[in-house]
């Protein structure tokens, strides 16, 4: 009402404006002030009116809110009571005879508290099955059954590790008692591996990472490129690895010495201007022989280092592709990555909305084979003090 109020007052304005033009008397011009005033002390009784009347009904809002906010707090504790009494029930026994709640059992964990859902994955009531009935477990391997779900993902028939978030705090304790095999990435395989350096100068390293191997540390591990980096020049300073691959994943990596030099090639990487190459063997043939994949990636908070697919809290990926050969059930193909998100090649692959074939012995988001079958073939980049291109290729021995 206030705005359809304005709209007449500007229009009667403009009006008054017109009549101005026409030299009125002193009688007329008298009775457009006085008009004047009266619409525009108008519009102020009339936004006064709305502006108290908003204010009580506001008033009445507010409780309501306040009585609302209350419910959901009170919602929440008692949700939260009910769900410690849920996982309180789930009595897990293991190998050794010994019983633990799941409360118990993530007391150990980061998380300190049960995800939803935990305790409710096949592994766990499969082991809590036999031992309850006497039985002793010998193997156990969990494979999808059905259509991949939109954002994680799964293919039919493809056996798939436990989740880290929900099962893998609850199996540490269930397992305990069985002769079960060591966990393969506890340890590096490459540990006592040396790098074979490419390119070396002042300035930088150009290395050829060995499949197996990490990039950066991680929980657990006991080598790495920037372990070994760092006790090979231990004057080098900054955070040395200009660029991270997957273990799993071979080829070349580029390095720097200091600080400065690792800052002007990240600016590289982040503007683009970064070209590379991989090489990858799929399970599958893709529906086209190049194209384009945008799908956005983020962390599986449950389950890392695995990522999903989603629109809303991921971060934009993208991935330009080429088929060079086709062969059997096997695809050889070429990926440009124009970012590099965690994982990035992987997904794009394997996802449905993607090409929808992982690459060859990718044990997260396909099948597990004797390795990886993703190289880091190709890299170019401005050298940060030379100002020279530099061009390097190490090509995949597959």
């Amino acid at each position: 009402e206030t705005e359809k109020a304005k709209s007449v007052l500007k229009v009667a304005k403009e009006a008054r404006a017109q009549r101005r033009k026409q030299h009125p008397n002193e009688e007329e011009q008298a009775a457009m002030v006085r008009e004047s005033q009266y619409q525009k002390a108008e519009l102020k009784r009339l936004e006064k009116y709305w502006k108290n009347r908003v204010a009580v009904l506001q008033t009445e809002v507010d409780a309501y809110d306040r009585q609302i906010e209350s419910l959901k707090i009170e919602r929440k504790k008692r949700s939260a009571e009910l769900q410690q009494r849920l996982f309180e029930q789930f009595k897990m026994r293991n190998g050794l005879g010994e019983v633990k709640d799941l409360c118990v059992i993530f007391e150990q964990t980061v998380q300190k508290t049960p995800p939803a859902g935990a305790g409710e994955c096949a592994a766990p009531k499969l082991l809590q099955y036999a031992y309850i009935h006497g039985l002793k477990p010998i193997a156990m391997a969990e494979f999808w059954w059905g259509n991949s779900p939109k954002t994680e993902i799964r293919h039919h028939g493809y056996y798939y590790p436990a989740c880290k978030g929900k099962c893998e705090p609850i199996l540490q304790h269930m397992l305990k008692g069985l002769d079960v095999e060591p966990d393969p990435l506890s340890k590096s395989p490459c540990h006592d591996t040396e790098l074979e350096v490419l390119f070396e100068d002042d300035w930088l390293l150009v290395i050829d990472k060995p499949a197996g191997m990490l990039s950066v540390p991680g929980k657990g591990s006991t080598g790495s490129v920037y372990s070994i980096v760092k006790e090979l020049y231990p004057d080098a300073t900054g955070p040395i690895i200009v660029h991270r691959l997957d273990m799993a994943t071979s080829g070349l990596l580029l390095i720097a010495k200091s600080k400065e030099v690792h800052q002007h090639l990240q600016a590289q990487f982040k503007n683009r201007t970064v070209k590379k190459r991989y090489i990858a063997l799929l399970d599958g043939t893709p529906a086209q022989d190049e194209g384009e994949i945008k799908l956005p990636l983020c962390p599986d908070p449950l389950d890392r280092p695995r990522q999903v697919v989603h629109e809303e809290s991921g971060k934009p990926a993208i991935t330009r592709y080429k088929v060079l050969e086709k062969k059997g059930n096997r695809t050889r193909i070429a990926f440009y990555p124009l970012t590099g998100r965690t994982h990035q090649l992987r997904v794009h692959a394997a996802h449905p909305l993607g090409l929808n074939c992982p690459i060859a012995g990718d044990e997260l988001y396909g099948r597990r084979a004797e390795r990886l079958y993703l190289h880091a073939e190709y890299l170019e980049f401005i050298h940060p003090v030379s100002g020279q291109v530099m061009k390097f290729e190490r090509k995949a021995e597959y």
